[in-house]
């Protein structure tokens, strides 16, 4: 047998043909991939609950309880304010076919002043339908009653993880002595997961308020419903804001004009741009540890494998592949640096052979040597 190495690029080659397998089988199992990295993002996110009561020499089953139920009522209190305000939502669209179809009378006349053929305008006129408007809010519903069966699964799975989480912590942490550096950076996921959730749940629910007050000065109907929507966005990296600011704008022009959707994009752009692009971004990057193209692209990759649950996981997804791949790896400490944009520590040079010690600890070894005088 050859002695040689086996070429780097033939290395990254199968890696790349692995993780390309791998994501696409992730992909085929993702209504149980979803749920499964919810749950455990979840858990992580209440785990210094957990540690609080046991400090307090609480008793075990509230350790498991009380952050079970904290997760459970904030998801159930989420997802009614959800329903309800999607749920008026489809039935509210229906009113507005009137302002649909002056608005969308007034775009055809102005593009006809503007050198735009009739047949062009006719064709225009068949292929829009309001009855498609009804549809599309009648799927987001659909979509919700999805995530409101998904919720049993998702439910299920935090009582479990909760049981769990005290054997686990005492597992993780026996397991040191032989994989220290895998429980490391396993620990430095979670650590770091849980400041991303600190830090954008508090600048969305800043931003999530900011929003609701301002919708409701300017007259759009149900502000609360697109509040609840941009705190969600928040979380969705680099394109979340403007997201969260489609629903609002395009029913602001069906309920007030083109006037009333200006002053909202102004206004979101006026909230959200100060707080998620100059204010969020400082204290966000210590905690996540990613560059920015690393994010955008970890929100690409994990949309297109897990759908929309994707692009609200991508930063803790993105983490926890950092943390089995690269951090507990001694050697990747170039493929860290990529990965969060920060040049690694270079080593202090080594001293030339002869070269005489600094001159404090000359002065110290000096002054160690200096006998005491005699009394």
């Amino acid at each position: 047998m050859s002695d040689q190495p086996i070429p780097r690029a033939l290395i990254v080659l199968l890696g790349m043909a692995g993780a390309v397998v791998t994501l696409f089988g992730v992909r085929e199992v993702a209504s149980i991939v979803g749920p499964v990295v919810l749950a455990l993002v979840l858990v992580i996110a209440v785990a210094p609950v957990r540690g609080w009561l046991a400090r307090h020499g609480a008793p075990g089953w509230t350790q498991v309880i009380v952050p079970f139920l904290i997760v459970v009522l904030v998801l159930l209190g989420m997802v009614a304010v959800l329903t309800f305000s999607v749920t008026q939502l489809a039935a509210l669209l229906p009113t507005y076919a009137t302002q649909f179809q002056k608005l969308l009378a007034d775009a055809l006349s102005f593009a006809a002043a503007h050198g735009v053929t009739n047949a062009e305008i006719n064709k225009a006129i068949q292929t829009v339908d309001v009855g498609k408007v009804v549809e599309l809010a009648q799927s987001l519903l659909s979509s919700l009653l999805g995530v409101l069966s998904s919720l049993f699964l998702i439910v299920v799975l935090l009582l479990a993880m909760c049981l769990d989480a005290p054997v686990t912590q005492r597992i993780l942490e026996a397991g040191k002595g032989q994989r220290r550096q895998l429980v490391t950076a396993l620990a430095m996921f979670a650590e770091k997961t849980r400041r991303y959730l600190i830090v954008s749940t508090v600048f969305g629910l800043i931003c999530a308020v900011l929003d609701t007050v301002a919708l409701s000065i300017l007259g759009v109907p149900l502000p609360v419903l697109w509040g609840v929507l941009a705190l969600i966005t928040n979380y969705i990296p680099n394109v979340g804001f403007v997201l969260g600011l489609i629903p609002p704008a395009l029913l602001a022009l069906l309920d007030g004009g083109i006037k009333q959707m200006v002053l909202v994009i102004v206004a979101y752009c006026v909230i959200n741009v100060v707080i998620q692009s100059f204010i969020q971004p400082k204290f966000l990057g210590d905690a996540v540890g990613l560059s920015t193209t690393t994010t955008f692209l970890s929100l690409i990759l994990w949309t297109f494998v897990l759908g929309p649950l994707g692009a609200l996981l991508a930063i803790p997804l993105s983490l926890f592949a950092r943390a089995l791949l690269v951090d507990s790896d001694p050697r990747a400490t170039w493929a860290a640096a990529l990965l969060s944009g920060t040049p690694p520590e270079e080593p202090p040079a080594a001293a030339p052979p002869g070269t005489p010690p600094p001159a404090a600890e000359k002065g110290s070894a000096e002054k160690r040597t200096v006998p005491r005088p005699l009394r």
